[in-house]
């Protein structure tokens, strides 16, 4: 790269290749159903109004650290992604070696790049890539059927509800009825028509009619469907006619489109309730990050209901995780090796006793047998959790226990896993015991981070009071992108605009040298959430929609 300004060159084609050559040796792997984390993680970074082009101006060499984000990396690797995709694998290969080739042992520019792929595929590649690389945001497309039509609009898609005024080349695609046609539609306007015809089904029988854009996930962007194509979809995706990166591609849009209060909490619901009995680890992981989110925001916009919520959760996940159990199995998969403690986590985070009370068993045994088959290296973190659910400053056997896995162990894994683990306590003085090893030799600094992702919601205000009162400590202990992850980790747990407010004051009278901008995302998701509860706060008929959740089977 030429410049700083051209950093998603190196950082996005290394995590795109990384992925395709993962794919060449290993397609048993499904890796670009799994790459759909990088995809997810920069549309969610990348619908916040202080988000960034891919290619950003730095001015400063201290700018420079703030620009390692998803945007460089993730929204980077996923756009080359789409472009591969418009182009055809065959094309853009023969186009990037001919790139490689002239830009070998030497510099090269992002528009260098284009003028290479636009020469050897006669393609618009540069006026469609510009759109994607010179300003911030994608779009939702909103897709409505009028007769044998789908009418398609394009507009920015922004959490906080409000209108942006983007407008990019989408390179569409989309099927219907079936997985063996494709169309492809180049949307230049803001508004065009897609013709379906017939190939998608009867529509007045139902059953197999259903159409799906954006194929795969493979494009930036997201869609919002009208209630008949939503319906249809679901339909779709119960009768298991959806392919594994559509299933997420449906859920992760339509938790997108509800926290922006496009589309209610109770649809997301409806739809969430679709996966049960879903096996798959990529899209489950995918739903996890979901009803965590759930779990969360339902205990402040609606706490009469997050119980029944969290049991709706419980029962979506439970099905899954009681196949795979707690112990391996002979000739099991890589991906449900990988499945088993992320539903094992999931359940004890939402509080599911059974889970919990099995974890807490075999964690009794581990500390008295640290080599016993009952608690593999996997499923650890589930029970070290679960542990975690019963401590307090009256009750810290299971705390100490974890801090004596932490200071004996030889395995820097471990440790670390441990680490992550020691915050995730209600009791406050737990939690701020735990918060001050961070001031001790026994935290390296680069390891903060890991303890403090561990904070749960229901310690927000003593370790927002902690950040304050140390603040000066903090500041110039950590430097650089150290002092981010306080930031980044504690104040979106709030959903206020209260506290939003305060937070901002706070800062307000204090530098911020390589985090302003990541404070700026920080409080925008939290005013965010404080909108999103409140529209949770105000839906009609969503204790009755729970309720009927619950009682099907």
């Amino acid at each position: 790269m030429e410049w700083w300004t051209h950093l998603w060159l190196n950082e996005g084609f290394a995590t795109w290749v990384s992925h395709l050559a993962v794919d060449s040796f290993f397609p048993q792997w499904n890796i670009w159903t799994q790459f759909l984390d990088s995809t997810t993680t920069a549309l969610r970074l990348d619908s916040l109004e202080a988000s960034h082009p891919i290619e950003v101006e730095i001015h400063h060499a201290s700018e420079v650290d703030q620009i390692f984000d998803a945007i460089s990396y993730d929204k980077g690797a996923s756009v080359i992604r789409m472009l591969q995709s418009y182009l055809g694998a065959e094309r853009f290969q023969k186009a990037m070696a001919s790139y490689m080739k002239k830009y070998a042992y030497s510099n090269a520019k992002t528009e260098d790049l284009w003028a290479v792929l636009e020469k050897e595929t006669g393609e618009p590649v540069k006026d469609l890539m510009t759109t994607w690389t010179k300003q911030k945001g994608y779009p939702v497309i909103n897709a409505k059927i009028k007769g044998n039509d789908i009418e398609i609009e394009q507009a920015q898609f922004l959490l906080d509800g409000s209108s942006g005024s983007g407008m990019w080349i989408v390179p569409l695609t989309s099927r219907c009825g079936a997985y063996d046609t494709e169309k492809k539609l180049l949307l230049k306007l803001k508004r065009e028509k897609l013709v379906i015809g017939s190939q998608c089904g009867d529509r007045k029988k139902g059953g197999n009619f259903w159409t799906k854009l954006n194929i795969d996930g493979t494009g930036f962007y997201r869609v919002k469907y009208d209630d008949e194509l939503a319906a249809a979809l679901q339909n779709a995706l119960e009768t298991k006619k959806l392919s594994l990166m559509d299933k997420i591609g449906i859920v992760d849009d339509l938790y997108a489109l509800s926290i922006a209060r496009q589309q209610t909490f109770a649809s997301l619901l409806h739809l969430l309730y679709g996966y049960r009995g879903e096996a798959d680890y990529s899209v489950l992981s995918h739903i996890n990050t979901v009803t965590t989110s759930i779990a969360k925001i339902s205990a402040d916009a609606t706490p009469a209901l997050a119980g029944d919520i969290k049991q709706l959760l419980i029962k979506i996940l439970l099905s899954p995780a009681e196949k795979l159990g707690w112990d391996p199995k002979k000739g099991e998969s890589h991906l449900d090796v990988m499945l088993r403690p992320l539903l094992l986590t999931a359940l004890v985070q939402l509080g599911h006793g059974k889970t919990i009370n099995e974890g807490v068993r075999r964690f009794n045994i581990f500390t008295r047998d640290r080599g016993t088959s009952l608690l593999p290296p996997d499923t650890r973190k589930a029970a070290y959790l679960a542990v975690m659910q019963n401590v307090s400053s009256s009750n810290r056997s299971g705390y100490d226990a974890l801090r004596k896995i932490y200071k004996e162990s030889a395995e820097g894994e471990e440790r670390l896993q441990v680490l992550g683990i020691l915050s995730s306590c209600r009791d406050k003085g737990i939690v701020l015991e735990s918060l001050n090893l961070i001031f001790t030799s026994e935290v390296r600094n680069q390891d903060a981070y890991i303890l403090l992702r561990g904070i749960q919601p229901e310690a927000r205000e003593i370790s927002w009071n902690w950040l304050k009162e140390n603040w000066e400590l903090i500041s110039k202990t950590f430097a650089g992108s150290l002092i981010t992850d306080f930031v980044e980790t504690i104040v979106p747990l709030f959903t206020s605009n209260e506290k939003a407010a305060e937070i901002s004051k706070f800062f307000a009278t204090r530098t911020k040298p390589g985090f302003e901008r990541t404070l700026k995302q920080s409080l925008e998701n939290v005013r965010i959430s404080a909108r999103w509860a409140e529209g949770i706060r105000s839906e009609p008929g969503l204790a009755q929609t729970v309720r009927e959740l619950l009682a099907k089977p």
